[in-house]
């Protein structure tokens, strides 16, 4: 089975009401499926310098109830929230809401969290690997145990839910599709096993990882952790990655040779990165289908900056 290729934005850069709802409506009419917020929350200063993230001035939950009403067709969610940064029973309260809300066009991406410097500079514990993971793993339970309607009876290692019915129940069934994102095999896994869309990390630019892997290597390496835990389901599932960098242009060679000197990669690294489309829109296209048949990818997230060279490709490829 191969999946039809969908295409969502990424956001971070809208800084007014004006901005947001304008970026939403050009998102939504040329074509993309999803608009994306991300899961940060530190301003301008030495802490998001540490954490090397660029600021994102809106919030996602409200900035994805803002994006749904103003738009008709546009899915919107968040790549991902983080577990620590709420309390999961009002987070998947507070999707399931938007999803009433918004007719049935919420994506709901959870992870376990990365940057330790946001966290420290939150006033967050940044708990071992392990720690963050099982709270992931119980996170996923309770949203679907709160999606499903029936009495809450949860009692986990880090998260507890008793005694109540999660409402409201959304309009997608069984719930609104579940993003899991991640890099290793744990989260992978459970990726595999519990979401509807799988997120893959983008990969190093290191020509060979510390485990003698290639970027290419590595990113089938780590589509390989969703496939043996997904199964015969795997094929129902949406891969979805993004590309670092993006360049729609007729002098590839060019483009190659500066992102090259920028990351500090040799330009052989680059054209061939899983992270990385370069090329006119053929090309990119070409390029996109091979990647669905390697790594399965079929859900691709530009960045903000790119929505409008990028929008013949959508053109293209959308629903494809």
């Amino acid at each position: 089975m191969t999946r039809p290729f969908r295409f969502a934005v990424q956001a971070t850069r809208a800084a007014s009401a004006t901005q947001w709802v304008e970026l939403a409506r050009r998102v939504e009419g040329l074509g993309y499926s999803t608009l994306f917020l991300a899961d940060h929350y530190l301003g301008k200063g030495p802490a998001s310098k540490e954490a090397r993230w660029p600021p994102q001035y809106l919030a996602p939950l409200t900035a994805m109830a803002t994006a749904a009403a103003v738009t008709s067709t546009l899915r919107v969610g968040c790549r991902v929230f983080c577990v620590d940064y709420h309390v999961p029973a009002v987070l998947i309260k507070e999707a399931a809401t938007l999803d009433v809300l918004s007719d049935g066009r919420v994506e709901f991406g959870l992870g376990a969290g990365w940057s330790e410097p946001e966290y420290r500079a939150m006033g967050l514990k940044f708990a071992e690997a392990p720690d963050r993971v099982g709270k992931l793993e119980e996170a996923v339970a309770l949203y679907k145990a709160h999606t499903g309607g029936e009495p809450l009876d949860i009692d986990g290692e880090y998260l507890t839910a008793h005694g109540y019915a999660g409402l409201p129940l959304p309009v997608q069934k069984p719930h609104p599709p579940l993003m899991i994102g991640g890099s290793r095999r744990r989260v992978l896994g459970l990726a595999g096993r519990e979401a509807d869309i799988a997120s893959i990390s983008n990969v190093p630019f290191a020509a060979v990882n510390a485990a003698g892997r290639t970027p290419q290597q590595e990113a089938v390496h780590r589509t390989g952790h969703v496939r043996a835990a997904a199964g015969d389901r795997f094929g129902a599932l949406d891969i979805e990655s993004s590309p670092f960098f993006t360049a729609v242009t007729t002098d590839s060679a060019e483009a190659v040779e500066r992102i090259a000197s920028r990351v500090r990669a040799s330009e052989e690294t680059i054209a061939e990165h899983p992270n990385v489309l370069i090329g006119d829109v053929e090309e990119i296209g070409d390029r996109l289908i091979e990647r669905r048949e390697s790594l399965g990818v079929n859900y691709i997230s530009i960045q903000q900056t790119e929505i409008e060279s990028f929008a013949p490709v959508v053109a293209r490829l959308a629903g494809q």
